[in-house]
């Protein structure tokens, strides 16, 4: 009806809310990547998290390539490190990232952190696998909700003014 309706990322996800700047293969990649690194990623919206940050003005973006000083537009970081993974995955496997099994993928993340992926065509790799890394980590544990979910204590110093 013409207007906004803001859902946290995982109700995005479960509700199959539309991407506004991620295609739907880049959030399945995004998703499988993040899910290999930070269990729980893809179930707590992953990518509509960093789809949402993506569309939000740089100064508001919650993503950690802000704060890596990786230069705008992000999406285009994202893009081209999933793109780079893709071609990496299927180099080394046969199949694109998404569709290879973890076992098949292990080798590849491991190198990423080396930065020594044959073949690889896009932002560093270390800093690509720290920032989707980070991203996961803080959707996934970084917040009230996560805390509630652990049943641990939510103990900040200050607290924030709303949950992402």
């Amino acid at each position: 009806a013409g207007c906004q309706k803001m859902l946290p990322p995982h109700e995005a996800r479960r509700q199959g809310a539309a991407l506004r700047i991620l295609t739907t293969d880049e959030a399945a990649r995004l998703e499988a990547f993040a899910e290999a690194l930070v269990l729980g990623a893809r179930a707590q919206g992953i990518a509509h998290f960093v789809d949402a940050n993506l569309a939000r003005p740089h100064s508001e973006s919650l993503l950690t390539a802000r704060y890596l000083d990786v230069m705008p537009p992000h999406d285009t970081f994202y893009r081209s490190g999933l793109d780079a993974l893709d071609k990496a995955a299927l180099k080394l496997t046969g199949k694109p990232f998404a569709l290879a099994s973890d076992a098949e993928t292990r080798p590849l993340i491991a190198s990423m952190l080396s930065g020594k992926v044959d073949g690889w065509d896009g932002p560093p790799p270390p800093l690509f696998y720290l920032a989707v890394r980070s991203d996961a980590a803080d959707l996934v544990y970084g917040t009230v909700a996560a805390f509630e979910r652990m049943n641990i204590p939510y103990m900040a110093h200050i607290e924030p003014p709303g949950d992402w």
